[in-house]
């Protein structure tokens, strides 16, 4: 019976072949599965301070909010470290600035002026004695216009802020500038105290920012 055992052994081919063929797929589709739960579980990559997208090199990333009405302060944080908050007990009413080396994004200094109840002076002191190449980080908090004159205007407005001349009772406003800067800064957000506009009762709504600050190489 050659010709049966003929069929037998093309039969059993045939079928080892089938076999063979519907393993292969089972294997591709437990990969593909495998790599597909991978592709879902991996966890979305973190950029410093929690930016959009990473900085390129040469950069400070930075993300800063203003105050929200009277009750929660400012936070600034650069290079993902926390420079200003509530948390850390370092903001305060009025204008709060963080001080920069702009050449290593060294926080140099931390400090908050009141523009309701305090004086103007002090602050503009403070002002007058920042270094050229410094990095000047600014938020407010409640009210930080109302004890602002002119010449602390003028100082504020040198650093880059387009904004300053207009900041008036309550507004919220954010800004990133420098000492020695040549133009305008394009690191700036104002918004007025509107009864129309505001958020929260008698304050408009909290200003969020985020950039990558260009270091200063000179």
């Amino acid at each position: 019976f050659p010709l049966f055992a003929g069929i037998i052994k093309l039969t059993v081919l045939v079928i080892a072949f089938l076999l063979a063929v519907f393993l292969a797929f089972q294997l591709f589709e437990i990969n593909m599965d495998f790599k597909l739960a991978n592709v879902i579980s991996t966890k979305p990559v973190r950029h410093k301070c929690g930016l959009s997208k990473a900085c390129s090199a040469g950069h400070f990333a930075f993300k800063m909010a203003s105050g929200a009405a009277s009750v929660v302060g400012p936070r600034i944080c650069l290079e993902d470290k926390v420079v200003m908050s509530g948390v850390k007990n370092n903001v305060g009413r009025g204008i709060n600035i963080a001080l920069v080396n702009g050449r290593t994004g060294e926080v140099v200094k931390t400090e908050y002026f009141d523009m309701w109840a305090g004086d103007v002076a002090p602050l503009i002191k403070f002002l007058n004695e920042i270094e050229d190449g410094t990095v000047v980080m600014m938020a407010s908090f409640d009210d930080s216009a109302t004890k602002l004159n002119d010449e602390a205007r003028k100082l504020i407005a040198d650093l880059g802020s387009s904004a300053i001349n207009n900041l008036g009772f309550r507004d919220n406003w954010i800004f990133v500038g420098g000492k020695g800067i040549k133009t305008k800064s394009p690191f700036e957000q104002h918004i007025k105290n509107s009864a129309e506009t505001n958020k929260f009762e008698g304050w408009p709504e909290v200003l969020e920012m985020e950039g990558c600050i260009p270091q200063r190489q000179d």
